[in-house]
């Protein structure tokens, strides 16, 4: 296990992530690494992870479209009025303002199903807010992870849904039977666990940090000084009619990517985005999500070299050998889905893997069916919070550090890796047994 090189090259990510290395190029490193200690050369790695990155490529495109959205609700009234009217009601209260990011973020996963789209429109122009308050965004790091991350892991709902059916669809081909409620009526330990989490990281980043009021850029820092009345114009209202159009071509067709560009067209049809200034729009969204428009797709061939080694397998079929009783087999169950998702980002690509050999080592330890739904789940969701290279982290950040005043490693995904996994863990190996 210890020469396994899943588990050596997320360990070399990780440490070189924490030592401030390019979060870009530790991935490539850990994913060079992985591909030769299989027993591949350095070429046929390099092969499998640039194809590997063609997974991500649709993400990739959602991001800088989203971010070229973001760029013209800067400048724009919208990102004044949205301040002016959350100063209104929680300008002194800061708690409260972090729980209500998390409930929007909440609603992104079910209730307006547009998962990370919402953060590079909404969290921008939030930051001079958040800065006159002090808050750490550390807290909001974690508020967003949560929103986006419990809601799928706990409700049968919007991308909960996709999750649930997953772990149903796996448990059902490795000869375990269960309905959708089923599954929601075990899974709401991961999202009580979670919210736990949420809950302790608002309580220990509760203390002030002092960040610069940076402009987001020196146009959009004249456009608000010259601004001496909110109100809604035609520009505004255009926008407003693309953000509708954005979500509802994505409700559609269930592409991000798609719904970002006809979001675009119609702000530039009806006066959103003025025609001369479509360059500089879509230059500007593209500085501010180009770095995590790459780490995705670099976490994509990371993903796809890791499933090329075969130490997956290996590292799965390892667990199975030397889980002993209910608890020793759960904790190792865990820590296999820990470092599988913290690999490869995603917890909806890890469940197929973990369920064959999960389901059957379940059943030989007398797990009942409850506690094998409950440890399948929570161990593929491990890793997704805290991992560099999932969307659960990286969006947080691209809306945080519009004003590169953000660390991805140390102010996202360190906090959401303690505050979420911790309490996802102790509450799997609870309810595990007792179930």
């Amino acid at each position: 296990m210890l020469t396994n090189p899943v588990v050596l090259s997320v360990l070399l990510m990780c440490v070189l992530c924490l030592l401030r290395f390019n979060v870009i190029l530790a991935i490539i490193a850990s994913a060079l690494l992985a591909g030769v200690l299989s027993g591949a050369s350095i070429e046929e790695t390099a092969s499998t992870l640039i194809s590997g990155m063609s997974a991500n490529l649709e993400t990739a495109l959602s991001y800088i479209l989203l971010g070229a959205l973001a760029v013209a609700i800067w400048h724009s009234n919208l990102a004044d009025i949205i301040i002016t009217k959350i100063s209104h009601y929680l300008s002194k209260k800061r708690t409260w303002l972090i729980f209500a990011i998390a409930a929007v973020a909440c609603c992104s996963q079910n209730i307006v199903p547009i998962h990370i789209a919402f953060i590079p429109v909404l969290i921008p122009p939030l930051l001079a807010l958040f800065n006159s308050l002090k808050i750490d965004r550390r807290a909001i790091a974690c508020a967003l992870t949560f929103g986006l991350k419990a809601p799928y892991v706990s409700l049968s709902v919007g991308f909960g849904l996709i999750f649930h059916t997953i772990i149903k669809d796996n448990l059902a081909s490795n000869g375990v039977d269960v309905s959708i409620s089923d599954i929601s009526s075990v899974m709401w330990i991961g999202g009580v666990s979670m919210l736990v989490g949420l809950i302790l990281a608002v309580f220990f980043y509760r203390k002030p940090r002092v960040y610069e009021h940076r402009a987001l850029d020196k146009q959009s820092q004249q456009e608000h000084k010259d601004k001496t009345e909110l109100k809604m114009r035609p520009k505004e209202w255009a926008i407003l009619g693309g953000l509708a159009v954005a979500l509802g071509v994505q409700l559609y067709t269930n592409s991000m990517a798609l719904g970002g560009f006809f979001g675009i067209i119609f702000m530039i049809i009806f006066g959103g985005i003025s025609y001369k200034h479509i360059d500089d729009v879509m230059l500007k969204g593209l500085t501010i999500m180009s770095f995590v428009a790459f780490v995705i797709l670099i976490a994509g061939g990371f993903a796809a070299v890791l499933k090329s080694t075969g130490g997956i397998e290996e590292l799965v079929n390892v667990a199975s050998l030397f889980a002993g009783g209910k608890l020793g087999g759960a904790i190792i169950m865990l820590g296999v889905g820990l470092l599988v998702t913290m690999g490869i980002g995603s917890s909806f690509g890890t469940i197929p893997i973990l369920a064959v050999i999960y389901v059957p080592l379940c059943q030989s330890l007398g797990f009942s069916v409850e506690a094998t739904i409950l440890l399948i789940g929570i161990a593929a969701a491990l890793g997704d919070a805290g991992s560099p290279a999932s969307d659960s982290t990286l969006g947080p950040t691209s809306g945080l550090n519009a004003d590169s005043q953000h660390s991805h490693i140390y102010d996202t995904c360190v906090p959401t890796f303690l505050f979420f996994n911790i309490p996802l863990v102790i509450g799997a190996l609870i309810f595990s047994v007792i179930l």
